[in-house]
């Protein structure tokens, strides 16, 4: 690897990068996040790698999703338990359908920076900064909160370790048993078709849990029964954040942003040659790309040779977010691309950002059988290309909202108003996301 240091990005054009007006402020909250403990370790990026790997080698399965861009105000303990909930029951299904370990990756406990396709945004004639996510600036529509702050970095800080404090205490503290399946079951989803096939489900797992335990193996003398690894993402967006997050492993002298255990630079800013990129070529974590429909294949392969020159299983995730119109066109090309230089890649599809769309009344929403539509291609090209399709990436919560139309709740825009609640992208609410599981989970058992 070329000569590398954390600060190495600032001597590259970075995008979507806010500037701070009190630049000594910066500064000191710049200092004050060196100091402060790592939110992850080393060693469990380093695990997780070591996972991809076999993601890569069609031995496992990525499951990542989370909310779109986290909020300080919708903290709460109850609402991390709801989003972990889901994320198990969708676990569970896809690993039925695949009969493959999967991998659990959030979208939490530090996604609170959101690149944005304008700078600026009006209402009635006024005229403020976007909004960029919570570490950066405020959602409340006034120039005191649209205006970047750097202490907002330090309040990220502490959400997210509160986060992953609850995070680890549920993975490992018992809520994860599979003796408890079936109490992973949503209120508001319990009444549902999806929770009732989701009843069934869970009950068949109960009946071979009984018999596990039967021939001696139970959660008391088997930890994977009762536990479960659960791993942290977002998107490397605020570098002055990450470069402050990043220290070195004392056991091996790797670099580490300790923000999280993966990090992806988005579809904005992968360009090779810039901040984002530099910064992430240095850094040992597992690293995602966000890859839409018009990226160009040299591109894609810079950012290999770039991001992965080892050509490191497990090291490099790209996530294709091509929209149903054009992923039959884009992504073979792509894949072809790839296995032909033999390079390692865990593909993962977000059918979410390329299937955005704005009703009259000023919404933005995502049609869930175009969500569906989209994963159902990812599935078939890989297939036709004799290539492992590794994961699936999605913007979801365990809320009761009303963002994204369709499903067999049949959410249509005129009910978007119900409860709309996301700052930025519509998200999947638990309902769909578990109805989503159980359809992509019949592919799977298709591909066999």
């Amino acid at each position: 690897m070329l000569e590398w240091m954390p600060d190495s990005w600032r001597s590259k054009k970075a995008e979507h990068i806010p500037y701070y007006d009190d630049q000594d402020d910066l500064h000191r909250v710049e200092q004050k996040l060196r100091k402060y403990p790592p939110l992850v370790f080393a060693e469990e990026s380093a695990l997780l790698k070591a996972k991809l790997a076999d993601v890569c080698n069609g031995k496992a399965f990525l499951l990542q999703g989370g909310d779109c861009a986290e909020s300080f105000d919708d903290f709460s303990a109850n609402n991390i338990k709801d989003m972990f909930r889901i994320f198990l029951q969708m676990a569970v299904v896809l690993m039925y359908g695949s009969g493959l370990p999967v991998i659990k990756v959030g979208r939490l406990a530090g996604q609170f920076a959101k690149p944005r396709s304008k700078e600026t945004e009006t209402i009635n004639g006024v005229t403020l900064p976007s909004y960029k996510g919570d570490n950066i600036n405020g959602y409340e529509f006034t120039p005191e909160a649209r205006k970047p702050q750097p202490q907002r970095m330090i309040r990220a800080y502490h959400h997210a370790s509160a986060t992953l404090n609850l995070i680890r205490a549920f993975s490992q503290g018992g809520l994860a048993d599979l003796n408890k399946v079936q109490e992973w079951n949503l209120g508001f989803v319990k009444d549902s078709l999806q929770g009732e096939l989701y009843k069934k489900f869970a009950q068949s797992i109960s009946e071979t849990l009984a018999f596990m335990s039967a021939c001696g193996i139970s959660a008391g003398n088997v930890p994977l029964v009762r536990q479960t690894n659960f791993y942290t993402s977002h998107e490397a967006l605020l570098l002055p954040f990450e470069e402050a997050m990043t220290r070195v492993d004392l056991s091996t002298g790797d670099w580490y942003d300790c923000s999280a255990h993966f990090l992806w630079i988005g579809e904005r800013t992968r360009d090779p040659e810039c901040a984002h990129v530099e910064f992430a070529r240095g850094i040992c974590n597992p690293i995602g790309v966000k890859i839409g429909p018009n990226a160009q294949i040299d591109d894609v392969l810079r950012l290999c040779e770039k991001l992965n020159p080892l050509n490191e299983a497990g090291r490099l995730t790209f996530i294709v977010r091509m929209g149903t119109r054009k992923v039959y066109d884009a992504l073979p090309l792509l894949i072809r691309a790839i296995e032909k230089e033999g390079l390692k890649v865990v593909w993962s599809c977000d059918p979410m950002h390329a299937n955005t769309l704005t009703t009259n009344e000023g919404y933005k929403t995502r049609d869930f059988e175009a969500i569906l539509s989209e994963v159902q291609a990812f599935f078939d090209i890989h297939r036709a290309e004799g290539t492992f399709p590794g994961g699936l990436h999605f913007e979801m919560t365990g809320k009761n909202v009303t963002e994204c139309v369709g499903g067999i709740q049949a959410i249509t825009p005129e009910n978007l108003a119900k409860n709309y609640d996301t700052l930025c992208d519509p998200r999947l609410n638990a309902c769909q996301s578990l109805e989503l599981a159980f359809l992509v989970a019949e592919i799977l058992k298709s591909k066999k």
